[in-house]
């Protein structure tokens, strides 16, 4: 095929103006698909034919289901798909087909969008790193000649994005895992609040704190998909007034030795754009946020805690020895979390939402997504110990939205000097999410459109 349009809602139009075939462009994905290296576990070429034909039919009648209707679009291997694996990224899981979709997947095949498979993650989505010996590492090196980490768990569904491969992909979000591969790989995802979607027919990593959600190389695009996940119609939106629009950069992560120079730079440069633009930029520290961090550092992740409890029985049978060991030992080191370290970090979690709500008074939160640029890959696939530190320092900033069960958006601020991405992260209270989607499409539409 020529080259396609970039964004999923352009493709849509163009299907619905005739001039892509929507069986054409399934073939042409599902044959990238599986020329690509690790970055799917399994294509449903039957499926995704069936449903292009479907959009085609629909397209020549003029009738199609969304703006979306006809877009190939694949999906992390936690979500149940009728008569596939769902493998959780796992060799050990996985006993036997899923017999019914996960209700997003039955509410997106209800838009029209095309199911092209199932895409690779971090075992049991319990990295930031996406690392899997049992399925390959995909990965996509935008600058440089040696391959850097994917981002995770969503690794297989942002490499996809940033392969071409699908205009968008569906994953999860327990500690950052939209995020860190969006801000990895240049790309855009949309963490919602958890309440937002239904998640049954998805494998849990940690109940009180999963969500579901799109990465893409729009913020339309992930605005539109979530609103088909939801079984809703796609909405559009009218973008903030940014003459009415406060954007508090919290200066606690500027001050932090731990955030890399690039990062730092185009944080700050993404800031003046947008004071330049008309937003109502603030400095200032936010102080539920730097108490959240500190709540971590002091108790742990809850995450963790919820983690051993959902897999305790798996990693007390033999079949544990199949695992990551560096996901198993993870999971096993949270034997040890002290239960009163557990109901300090839920107690605190209530309380820590409410502040930042007073925090932030109706102001959307600025910060970066990530410390770092994506690590070289070949470090840590050799050294466990330098594995998990750097885990953990991928996910320190992501854990704050996922612990006060934030919206938040990841977008690309630019490159480093080596060339790799960097992003920033827009976030509100929990709940806020209109306001937030609103607030960034107007902060989207200023950094695209100045130079």
């Amino acid at each position: 095929m020529d080259s396609l349009p970039r964004t999923a809602l352009a493709i849509g139009q163009a299907l619905q103006a005739g001039d892509i075939d929507p069986v054409t462009l399934t073939q042409h994905c599902l044959e990238k698909a599986r020329n690509s290296d690790a970055v799917f576990i399994s294509l449903t070429p039957d499926r995704a034919l069936a449903e292009a034909e479907a959009a085609a039919h629909r397209q020549r009648l003029g009738i199609p289901l969304s703006p979306l209707d006809g877009v190939p679009l694949a999906w992390k291997d936690l979500f149940d798909i009728t008569g596939t694996l769902t493998t959780a990224g796992s060799r050990v899981l996985a006993k036997a087909p899923a017999t019914h979709d996960a209700t997003a997947v039955r509410h997106a095949t209800g838009g029209g969008l095309v199911c092209l498979g199932k895409t690779n993650l971090t075992e049991l989505a319990y990295s930031g790193l996406g690392l899997n010996p049992h399925y390959g590492t995909p990965h996509h090196t935008p600058a440089g000649p040696e391959p850097r980490v994917p981002g995770g768990s969503s690794s297989g569904s942002a490499v996809a994005v940033a392969q071409g491969i699908v205009p968008a992909a569906i994953g999860t979000d327990t500690a950052g895992s939209l995020r860190v591969p969006a801000a990895f790989n240049g790309l855009v995802s949309y963490r919602p609040s958890r309440a937002r979607h239904d998640r049954r027919g998805v494998t849990p990593l940690a109940a009180s704190l999963d969500t579901i959600g799109a990465i893409a190389t729009s913020l339309p695009d992930c605005l539109a998909i979530d609103d088909l996940l939801r079984g809703q119609a796609v909405e559009p939106r009218e973008p903030a007034d940014p003459a009415q629009t406060v954007i508090v950069l919290d200066t606690t992560c500027l001050d932090d030795a731990r955030l890399e120079p690039g990062v730092r730079q185009n944080l700050e440069g993404s800031a003046e754009r947008l004071a330049r633009a008309g937003f109502h930029v603030i400095r200032r520290p936010i102080g539920s946020v730097g108490d959240t961090l500190d709540l971590i550092q002091r108790h742990g992740w809850l995450g963790a805690a919820e983690a051993y409890t959902e897999y305790r029985d798996l990693l007390e049978r033999d079949e544990a020895e199949r695992m990551d060991p560096r996901v198993r030992q993870r999971l096993l080191a949270a034997r040890y979390m002290p239960p009163d370290s557990v109901v300090t970090l839920y107690r605190q979690r209530r309380a820590l939402q409410t502040r930042l709500r007073q925090d932030l008074a109706g102001a959307t939160l600025l910060t970066p997504t990530v410390a770092h640029v994506a690590p070289l890959l070949a470090p840590l696939e050799t050294d466990p110990e330098r594995f998990a530190e750097i885990n953990l320092a991928t996910l320190r900033l992501s854990m704050v939205a996922s612990l006060l069960d934030s919206p938040a958006i990841a977008m690309p601020s630019g490159r480093d000097e080596q060339g790799q991405y960097t992003s920033i992260q827009l976030s509100a209270p929990h709940g806020e999410d209109e306001a937030l989607l609103r607030a960034a499409l107007a902060v989207d539409a200023c950094l695209s459109d100045t130079p």
